[in-house]
């Protein structure tokens, strides 16, 4: 699994033009009085949205400790934004990220901040998914990984469709959670218990 990098810092006065320019495309004065200062706002918030492009999410799962606990690890509810990169738009959600350890864990605050620096790009919700899985297989050599996102779809949900309330659930099933029946319903079973 790939997850691309970007080296380089946001280019605001770029942003703020596109911005200047949407505006006087869909019919607005950009130089009202409410609107000036929009296009260097919306430049911060895409620096604060994008910031994971730069940002290298295998970094948190290197530092692990030797551990013969062998049973679910799982780590529910963590909250995330990210955008969707069809309309630019926010989906907002949960992710619940569980592995079976094979002599080492990490430290909980860490799955968190593998979604969030994930998150923190344009996205598909699809993907967001599987990137955290194979992070989370490929750097503790767990025995099994299960991922579940639960998130809301500004694109759905304020525009096209316009169905408030919807919400989309995703999942990615590594090592015995995929091969394992009673696996995979046990760890199911932890996420949506709830």
């Amino acid at each position: 699994m790939t997850v691309q990098l970007k080296t380089t810092s946001v280019d605001h006065a770029r942003i703020e033009h596109a911005v200047r320019e949407i505006l006087a495309a869909v019919g607005e004065d950009p130089d009202r009085e409410g609107l000036q200062e929009t296009p260097a706002r919306v430049a911060r918030m895409y620096e604060e949205m994008f910031a994971g492009l730069a940002a290298n999410p295998r970094d948190h799962l290197r530092k692990v400790f030797t551990e013969g606990y062998d049973e679910v690890v799982l780590v529910k509810d963590i909250t995330f934004c990210s955008m969707c990169e069809h309309h630019l738009l926010p989906f907002t959600g949960r992710a619940h990220v569980g592995y079976l350890p094979d002599g080492k864990v990490v430290g909980l605050s860490k799955l968190a901040r593998v979604v969030e620096e994930l998150a923190r790009r344009p996205q598909v919700q699809e993907r967001l998914t599987d990137q955290i899985a194979a992070l989370v297989e490929e750097e503790l050599g767990a025995r099994g990984v299960a991922v579940v996102l639960e998130a809301s779809h500004s694109c759905m949900t304020i525009r096209g469709i316009r169905k408030p309330g919807s919400s989309c659930m995703t999942s990615a099933m590594r090592g015995v959670f995929r091969e394992n029946l009673s696996s995979r319903a046990e760890i199911l079973g932890l996420i949506m218990g709830k």
